[in-house]
């Protein structure tokens, strides 16, 4: 997404350890984010199948917290679908709703009880470096 790239740069300039978690098969993610130029920045990249739970079971998040080292209570999970949202509060996470990623139309993301709602991924830096 337009934008994306400065909001990691601002993430990796504070210091701010990030990764990816998605519920495409883990072989894919890494190729996905290596593509992108940004596999060795992320701290983790876990697929749906990497723990044996799949979104919206909070155990994908969970994992990563353990990978960064960092307690979930002190992440923030941000994603475009209803499931990360749930996965997210079940961690104990701050939950981001991004509605401009691959959202649908059957469930608005102002619906989705995310502690936070973006439009567009450079309102993200603010939210996430402070």
């Amino acid at each position: 997404f337009p934008g994306i790239a400065e909001v990691l740069d601002a993430l990796d300039d504070a210091a701010i350890r990030w990764g990816v978690i998605s519920n495409k098969i883990e072989r894919l993610v890494a190729p996905i984010l290596a593509s992108l130029g940004v596999l060795e920045r992320a701290v983790c990249a876990i697929g749906g199948d990497t723990t044996g739970f799949a979104k919206p079971h909070p155990e994908p998040l969970l994992h990563g917290a353990r990978i960064a080292g960092v307690q979930a209570e002190g992440c923030v999970y941000v994603g475009d679908d209803l499931r990360d949202i749930l996965a997210g509060r079940a961690a104990r996470m701050r939950t981001i709703a991004a509605a401009y990623g691959f959202c649908g139309e059957d469930s608005p993301p102002q619906s989705w009880g995310a502690d936070a709602l973006v439009r567009e991924p450079r309102e993200l830096t603010g939210l996430l470096v402070t």
